[in-house]
């Protein structure tokens, strides 16, 4: 199986994400999600293999989460499907796909938990975070 990331080029952690899997020696299969979006049963499957209720995939920010009232706790899981598949921004990401799992990888170091192969080098995120220090070691979070 290859790897898969639900990518929005976009976004910082998105791209950060994208990148720690390449420096891993792997390069995914990129589905960016927002020409493309998931069928509902892949959305569904992704939720639910990354352990997440669907509240937790939903994003927020920068959406039309607030505005379509998405809010309301009253909402069905089947009604916060219909709003991710109507506007697929609302679709936090990225989600990423490997034999070892799926995570929402948010941070994005959380990739690392299902990564097949170790960390080819340093890595740094965009914003200056060290990732991985010089000696292929996990850095320490603040």
């Amino acid at each position: 199986m290859t790897i898969r990331i639900y990518h929005n080029p976009a976004c910082g952690t998105s791209r950060n994400t994208l990148a720690l899997i390449r420096n891993s020696g792997e390069e995914p299969e990129i589905i960016e999600y927002l020409q493309h979006p998931p069928t509902r049963d892949t959305l569904i499957g992704l939720i639910g293999s990354a352990g997440l209720a669907v509240r937790e995939a939903i994003r927020q920010k920068g959406t039309p989460y607030a505005e379509l009232g998405l809010d309301n706790p009253q909402l069905s899981d089947d009604l916060l499907f219909d709003a991710m598949l109507a506007h697929p921004v609302l679709i936090n990401r990225p989600f990423v796909v490997t034999p070892k799992g799926v995570r929402l990888c948010r941070p994005s170091e959380l990739v690392l938990d299902i990564l097949p192969n170790p960390q080819q080098g340093p890595f740094t995120k965009e914003d200056g975070e060290v990732v991985i220090d010089a000696e292929g070691r996990r850095a320490a979070t603040s």
